[in-house]
């Protein structure tokens, strides 16, 4: 039986996707996306994750929910700057990786500064300074802000610490156990953030060298990858791919808060709810995770560091309006970040370009 194709432009208007391009190089055969969600503060910006997807509607998909998080992150952080993300679909070979990521660096060139790329999953500052030989939009090189992660795990270990204030009253990290699923390169720096504050982590990873790694680095207990539901903890810290906690997931956690690195945490919206019904303080991932993204458009490091710490204070804010209208801070922040995008905007329409 035939499946139903999807229809790219219902997504792109249930999203608020502006625009959604498709870019294939003859010569390479490389193949990307780009989504740009929203430009009313400034260019979109979001990084280019490389990684082999099972459809191109997979790929496509991704693309524009990532750059609706992009905006939203960007706006609740108070940037300068939309949301775009960019995915350059990974074949099984790639036989020559610099002029695979020169031709998806001609497509962002193309754009004219809409959508400004950068690292993220499946690529590296080495492969953002290939990028820059061919276009000025990107961020992230050797030659300026670097690797993000670091900043993401800042900005994740203070968003915890404000969910640890408010939700169990206890001040500080000490003691405090956090299970984190995903010891990539932001898992990584977020167990060394959590570990040097004295908490507890107990750490999984499909990868097992890499969790073995890590777990040794950092005196951290191992779970399997599908135990980490099943642990109980003070914190889950999902730091993986999106879309991990679902209607059968989130009635597994034993964590007392949910709050980590990885974008579109929630597979949909009502996981929310189920949360929050058994007693899950949730912190919203645009908000904790802000941190790469600040670090990549902010290029005071005084004011960068200044918007980092303030994590912790937007989280708060969050947490007690959440509470004070019994609705789920996953509402109380998407409401702040609408109020600052469409608030008095009119004449955004979606368009896709092929």
């Amino acid at each position: 039986m035939a499946t139903q194709p999807m229809d790219f432009f219902s997504q792109a208007e249930s999203l608020g996707v502006e625009e959604l391009h498709l870019f294939c190089d003859p010569r390479t055969g490389a193949r990307a996306a780009i989504a740009i969600h929203n430009t009313r503060l400034g260019p979109a910006l979001g990084g280019c994750r490389f990684l082999a997807y099972p459809s191109t509607e997979a790929a496509i998909q991704d693309a524009m929910c990532l750059a609706r998080a992009m905006s939203y992150k960007a706006a609740i952080a108070g940037l300068n700057h939309g949301g775009g993300k960019a995915v350059l679909m990974r074949p099984q070979h790639v036989p020559d990786r610099r002029k695979y990521l020169e031709a998806f660096a001609s497509f962002v060139q193309r754009l004219g500064g809409r959508y400004i790329t950068a690292e993220d999953s499946g690529t590296h500052v080495s492969d953002m300074d290939t990028i820059a030989g061919i276009t000025p939009y990107v961020v992230g090189t050797s030659k300026d802000s670097g690797d993000p992660a670091p900043s993401t795990a800042l900005g994740v270990r203070r968003g915890i610490e404000a969910a640890v204030k408010f939700w169990l009253r206890r001040e500080g990290l000490k003691g405090v156990r956090v299970a984190l699923q995903g010891a990539g390169n932001v898992g990584c720096h977020l167990v060394r953030e959590l570990s040097d504050r004295g908490a507890n982590v107990i750490v999984t990873d499909l990868k097992k060298a890499v969790v073995e790694h890590v777990a040794q680095r950092f005196k951290a207990e191992i779970v399997d990858p599908d135990a980490i539901w099943d642990v109980d903890c003070d914190v889950l810290a999902p730091c993986a791919l999106g879309g991990v906690i679902d209607s059968h997931t989130a009635r597994r956690i034993r964590a007392r808060i949910v709050g980590g690195s990885a974008n579109n945490q929630l597979s949909e919206p009502d996981v929310a709810k189920i949360l929050q019904e058994r007693g899950i303080l949730y912190a919203p991932d645009f908000v904790i995770n802000a941190g790469g993204l600040i670090q990549l458009a902010v290029k005071n490091a005084d004011e960068r560091r200044d918007r980092l710490l303030r994590i912790y204070d937007t989280l708060m804010a969050i947490f007690q309006q959440a509470g004070s209208a019994h609705q789920t801070p996953v509402a109380i922040a998407e409401r702040m970040v609408e109020t600052i995008l469409y608030a008095h905007s009119e004449g955004k329409h979606s368009a896709i370009a092929v």
